[in-house]
């Protein structure tokens, strides 16, 4: 049997090897992104595509099998987190009228970069203790914004994350200025009737509750459109494209 540490002394090879190896994926991977970006290739793939990885790669019949599996999932986890920083340094902060597809480019975003998903008006809920609709109802859309501000100035020093904002937020500058601090800031756009038909059953939008129709989102969007077009450093259209069209032309123009 050998010694102790004569056994240690190998696994801290193997270590220093695993460590060396790893970076040098990483390397690879920023570089197969800046490689798509230059050629204008997609940059993200399809979400539910099986992706062939160090979790993929020949580990039927392997000892350890279920421990290297975890392993490469996790290696694939690092892997997104590099493109993420490599496509967008900061945060993505997500601005918009409600039902512009905020939400769905936010999970999208979060599961094909990994990158945290943060939605403001959760925040919201989480630290008052009540739904929207009932924040309005109680206390007035006044107290409803100093609370959403309060939690807007609390992310100004994330760094890797998707924020989805709700529909007012960029209604007062201080917000933006707290967006803007360490996010770009992307205005998802769509037409009054996309809005309807994405809206239209829901029952958490205090501000459309006895208005859900065309003209009233056509006048509410038209009082807030030079809020979100001062405030957005890049615009993507939302109207008859699929989450992944979306966010392929959202990280494109970013």
């Amino acid at each position: 049997m050998r010694e102790l540490e004569d056994i240690r002394q190998d696994i801290a090879r193997c270590d220093a090897e695993l460590i060396r190896l790893l970076e040098k994926r990483m390397d690879y991977i920023q570089e197969l992104t800046a490689c798509k970006k230059a050629s204008g290739r997609p940059l993200l793939g399809q979400k539910n595509r099986h992706r062939k990885g160090p979790s993929a790669a020949g580990l039927s019949g392997r000892r350890y099998k279920e421990e290297c599996r975890r392993i490469a999932d996790s290696i694939l986890w690092a892997e997104k987190k590099v493109q993420a920083r490599t496509l967008c340094p900061g945060n993505i902060a997500l601005i918009g009228f409600m039902g512009a597809g905020k939400s769905s480019v936010s999970h999208f975003l979060r599961d094909m970069l990994a990158m945290e998903e943060i939605e403001t008006d959760e925040l919201i809920v989480a630290a008052e203790g009540m739904p929207i609709a009932d924040i309005f109802a109680e206390r007035g859309e006044a107290y409803f914004r100093r609370i959403e501000s309060q939690i807007i100035s609390s992310l100004r020093d994330k760094k890797g994350a998707v924020i989805s904002c709700g529909g007012g937020v960029v209604m007062r500058e201080e917000n933006v200025r707290s967006l803007k601090a360490s996010s770009r800031i992307v205005l998802l756009t769509a037409s009054p009737e996309t809005i309807l038909s994405r809206v239209k059953d829901s029952t958490k939008r205090p501000i459309l509750n006895g208005n859900m129709n065309v003209d009233y989102i056509t006048d509410l969007m038209e009082k807030r459109r030079s809020s979100y077009q001062a405030a957005a450093d890049i615009k993507v259209a939302t109207d008859g494209k699929s989450v992944a069209q979306i966010c392929e032309e959202l990280l494109a123009k970013l």
